[in-house]
């Protein structure tokens, strides 16, 4: 069989590969509300007040940096599903949960993710002029209000470089649900090359998607980072 019949003919797989991509494609969306947000949060929390909620935020960071995304993945995902199960067993043995793969990756991506970003945001806070909010402060605007009418508006300008970049190796990372069985671009690509024994071309054309969507997703980083400079020198 030619590569074009493997793919589109009567029984090809490139549906399969389609669903994959949008798997993955879903997948990195979900993952950006939780993961930048989180880091966002975390940033926050690292100039608390609180010396044991710094050195905790710390800690966090350190540990999702430094070890591998994988491990990450397994420890997120074993961990939550042990904590299922005994909360299954505290309500009854009737009641039988089962953490959804999908669910899993969501939640162990946005806490790498958020670990990354976390440095990134804090480098935009970093960024922010103190003369700016010492003007807002002497207009007589309390602490939230200057977070939210001074410093949050000019943080995605000033992060949005370094969070583009981590959207691009999030895309990448995506693969990683594949050891937890969920059907992305590169499970569906290895279910073809297992059946067809043709692992070249499949893992080719997953590698070419991949490749478009982190062009496609450099391109629209630079569009918005123009956008969002205009007017700044």
């Amino acid at each position: 069989m030619t590569w074009f019949d493997l793919l589109f003919g009567a029984h090809g797989w490139a549906p399969l590969l389609l669903r994959g991509a949008l798997t993955t494609a879903l997948l990195a969306i979900a993952v950006v509300p939780f993961g930048f947000g989180g880091g966002l949060l975390l940033a926050l929390l690292k100039s608390a007040p609180s010396r044991l909620v710094r050195v905790l935020c710390e800690g966090y960071t350190t540990f999702f940096r430094g070890i591998p995304d994988l491990l990450a993945l397994f420890i997120v995902y074993f961990g939550l599903q042990a904590l299922i199960d005994k909360l299954s067993h505290a309500f009854g043995d009737e009641l039988h949960l089962e953490l959804n793969a999908f669910v899993a990756g969501v939640i162990a991506l946005s806490v790498v993710v958020a670990a990354y970003s976390s440095e990134v945001w804090i480098s935009a806070l970093k960024a922010i002029p103190p003369g700016q909010i010492e003007a807002a402060r002497a207009l007589g605007l309390d602490r939230r209000r200057v977070f939210m009418q001074v410093v949050l508006p000019q943080l995605g300008r000033v992060a949005l470089p370094g969070l583009g970049n981590i959207w691009t190796i999030l895309v990448k990372d995506t693969s990683l649900v594949s050891t937890l069985a969920v059907m992305d671009l590169l499970r569906a690509a290895s279910e073809a090359s297992k059946a067809t024994a043709r692992p070249l071309l499949f893992y080719t054309v997953a590698a070419a998607v991949y490749l478009v969507v982190s062009v496609l997703s450099g391109i629209t980083q630079e569009y918005l980072e123009r956008r969002a400079n205009r007017g700044y020198v």
